[in-house]
């Protein structure tokens, strides 16, 4: 097991259900095996529902709630994508804010997938440069972004790094951007 990451602890923020399970499990592997603390932030107490594509996969628990968590806590946040998750946690002010936390305080901040619609609606793309799912290109630009198709992104022109990525078929380069950042 390495030792990048010791002594760090990393926010995974999501809502209650519709997280893309890989996109979860796989960064989290990664923060462990690194030698960090991945801790399961939602909007809720209790389990979250992950699923594989459309269909119901497994249930993960949460340990606190945006309401419950301090984000000056956190060394970093990971974002993981979903359709639902993301479009849950943009309309969530709590959620946005805790995400937003992250970008004020000069933190690293990784997202994939979907997941950006949540930092579209905490206002921090403008002059970043990111991946995504393609259905989000119009909204990142409209947010002020860059939007590319690029299989990892590593953005460090804000006043923190953002690693994102298009879908689970990039995660191997995903995890390995996020906890070579997240080590810094």
């Amino acid at each position: 097991m390495s030792s990048a990451l010791s002594g760090k602890t990393v926010a995974f923020l999501v809502a209650t259900e519709g997280i893309e399970q890989v996109e979860l499990t796989e960064p989290w592997r990664a923060v462990q095996e690194a030698g960090g603390t991945p801790r399961l932030v939602s909007t809720e107490e209790g389990e979250v529902q992950a699923f594989d594509h459309l269909d119901k996969a497994d249930a993960f628990p949460v340990d606190e709630t945006v309401a419950q968590a301090d984000p000056a806590s956190y060394d970093a946040l990971v974002l993981p994508g979903g359709v639902a998750n993301p479009d849950a946690l943009r309309t969530d002010a709590g959620a946005v804010a805790f995400a937003k936390h992250f970008f004020d305080a000069g933190k690293p901040v990784a997202a994939i997938c979907h997941a950006p619609w949540t930092l579209v609606e905490a206002g921090v793309l403008q002059g970043r440069r990111l991946a995504s799912w393609p259905s989000l290109q119009t909204d990142i630009r409209n947010a002020g972004g860059t939007w590319v198709d690029e299989e990892v992104v590593v953005d460090a022109d804000g006043p923190n790094v953002l690693v994102s990525s298009r879908n689970p078929d990039d995660l191997p380069a995903f995890t390995r951007a996020l906890v070579e950042e997240f080590a810094r």
